[in-house]
């Protein structure tokens, strides 16, 4: 029998669509930051699409620094797929390095930006690519050169764990870092220690100023040469847990910055972290720090 063949795109279309949301760990990070009143700004990249649109537009709303988000026509904006297991796991389709995103660089505009910032935050998830990994570094570089500061939030996401050279970056902007804030088993990622005393001990040695060991719904605990302090989470009913951690080091950092003391931050940050898994959607949850302190008012921290 002869062969039939064609050529062309094959794809996939995701079931019921809720949607689109703004997203992206530094986004999400910014966003937060400056929905906290922390002048903030964000360099990256996105396409000349709607969904382009959509994020500048809501960093703007929230008072973020859009000036160095690069607008690219012929490329589209990044996205990211969710989907959301029976075990409360999630798991991710990414289309970022060959997307608008992938073109991401240190330009006129994101020099310009990093003129006048004081401190870098850095997500581990953002060093997909060898361009991406310059980027940061360079910005680390900058900003570290004029006596700023830098965190670093490993954000691991196993779908792009295995990209080039990633591995050796979340090394080398850690040893960079005063503020480091893993999330649960992340602590041991960069530790030899098995045990979460041994790895804060390990790690702080190595130069931090502090580690910020996040927990999720149990809250957070802060570590520095001094001692810790914990902070115990919000009872809130989870709708989605996307960007909680963002939102939760966005808070920190920003008061941080601020000179508010570990408890406060701590206080600030849970709530926000809280605050972000009530709505659908990475960016929803993001509140002023009015509704902020409203809800700390009001709410209740879990046990």
């Amino acid at each position: 029998m002869k062969k039939l063949v064609s050529a062309g795109e094959i794809l996939v279309e995701p079931g019921p669509l809720l949607g689109p949301y703004p997203s992206g760990a530094p986004a999400i990070f910014i966003g937060q930051a400056a929905a906290l009143g922390q002048p903030a700004g964000l360099i990256g990249a996105v396409g000349d699409d709607d969904f382009g649109r959509l994020n500048i537009e809501r960093l703007r709303t929230l008072g973020a620094d859009v000036s160095a988000i690069a607008v690219h026509k012929g490329h589209a904006t990044g996205t990211a797929f969710v989907t959301y297991r029976a075990d409360a796991s999630r798991h991710f389709v990414f289309n970022i390095r060959n997307s608008a995103a992938g073109l991401i660089e240190t330009n006129a505009a994101a020099t310009k930006l990093l003129a006048g910032a004081d401190h870098v935050h850095v997500m581990g998830s953002s060093l997909f690519s060898d361009r991406a990994i310059a980027v940061a570094l360079s910005a680390i570089e900058t900003v570290k050169a004029k006596g700023g500061t830098v965190s670093f939030d490993p954000n691991i996401r196993r779908e792009i764990m295995q990209a080039s050279g990633m591995r050796e970056a979340l090394d080398q902007v850690l040893a960079q870092a005063e503020i480091f804030l893993p999330s649960g088993e992340e602590l041991f990622l960069f530790s030899s220690a098995r045990d979460e005393k041994g790895a804060v001990e390990e790690l702080l040695a190595r130069g931090l100023s502090c580690i910020v060991l996040k927990k999720g719904a149990a809250g957070a605990v802060y570590h520095d040469r001094h001692g810790a302090v914990a902070s115990s989470g919000f009872a809130v009913d989870e709708v989605d847990p996307t960007g909680a951690g963002d939102c939760f080091g966005a808070a920190f950092v920003s008061f941080w910055l601020g000179g508010a003391a570990p408890a406060e931050a701590l206080l600030i940050a849970n709530a926000c972290g809280a605050l972000a898994v009530t709505r659908k959607g990475p960016m929803e949850g993001i509140f002023p720090l009015e509704a902020v302190e409203a809800f700390i008012a009001t709410g209740k921290n879990t046990p």
